[in-house]
């Protein structure tokens, strides 16, 4: 069983804003160190420059791990990229820096991931904004998946982001509009699609446990993701609190993926199934990211 987590940003001072591939691999040698085999560093919405730049780090990062001489070293498998926007909804953007969200664009798209296109695995947009049905659509032809996130959705627009291509939910709950009897909105569809995927932070911090507990009881067992959403002030041990910034807004998440499958096991969830939420269903996930166009 690999334990996988798709949704990396950061561990113990070091975190993917970065342009050194040692502050990358030491990253992964924090998450090996708490069980974790696999990790898909996540980058932060910015200027497209800066984006490029940290995800060219990554990729060193990469190829580092790739030859010969690091065989044996005790880090998790980078195994591709996450691209946390930058076609995200402002008014949800949660502790990502909004001024640098862009309006969904194949253009911008395309000089974001030029020459890079074979490592981006995961993409979050957010479905309601003008053009990214069309964004959506061009991501998934390329193989990339895409994930719905950061979005202030009503259901039908979560749903057509669904038919044009989109198969996952980044962190569901936080930072999208939430549950309405009247309009359920992209939390209300992450929860009764029987076919899309569903990231969820289970932190003591980011979500209610009974709401964890609802989304058990409402999504496929297989479609559940627990991911850490990890930052660069999440600690190397046991969790010691929430991490937000100077107006309380919770940055990331406080434990690695590892501890929060503990976690949920000591809360009477069937360990089976949780050990499944970190190893097999992103590996499912995955398994449809081609990197190739179709």
């Amino acid at each position: 069983m690999k334990v996988t987590d798709i949704h990396v940003h950061g561990m113990g001072g070091f975190d993917t804003r970065t342009a050194s591939r040692k502050q990358i691999l030491k990253i992964a040698e924090l998450q090996y160190a708490n069980g974790v085999h696999q990790i898909i560093p996540t980058i932060y919405p910015a200027e497209i420059e800066v984006m490029r730049l940290h995800m060219m780090t990554v990729k060193k990062a990469m190829e580092v791990q790739e030859t010969v001489g690091r065989k044996g070293e005790k880090e998790a498998r980078i195994i591709g990229l996450h691209l946390e926007g930058p076609f995200l909804n402002p008014g949800k953007c949660g502790a990502l820096r909004k001024e640098a969200f862009l309006s969904p664009s194949v253009e911008k798209f395309d000089e974001l991931t030029a020459g890079l296109e074979d490592i981006v695995k995961i993409v979050t947009v957010a479905p309601e904004l003008h053009g990214a049905f069309e964004l959506i659509g061009y991501i998934a032809g390329k193989g990339i998946i895409v994930s719905m996130g950061h979005s202030n959705a009503t259901y039908s627009e979560a749903e057509n982001g669904f038919y044009a291509g989109a198969r996952s939910i980044t962190h569901v709950f936080n930072a999208m509009r939430g549950l309405h009897h009247r309009e359920p909105g992209i939390a209300g569809f992450a929860l009764t699609n029987k076919d899309v995927y569903v990231e969820v932070i289970a932190d003591p911090y980011h979500l209610h446990p009974k709401t964890i507990e609802l989304i058990f009881h409402a999504k496929p067992l297989d479609k559940i993701i627990i991911v850490s959403d990890s930052v660069k002030e999440t600690k190397t041990s046991l969790i010691s609190g929430s991490i937000t910034n100077s107006g309380d807004v919770l940055m990331g998440g406080s434990m690695v993926v590892t501890e929060t499958a503990k976690r949920l096991i000591q809360s009477g969830l069937e360990e089976r199934t949780i050990m499944r939420c970190i190893s097999d269903n992103p590996a499912a996930l995955l398994a449809l990211s081609t990197g190739t166009p179709k």
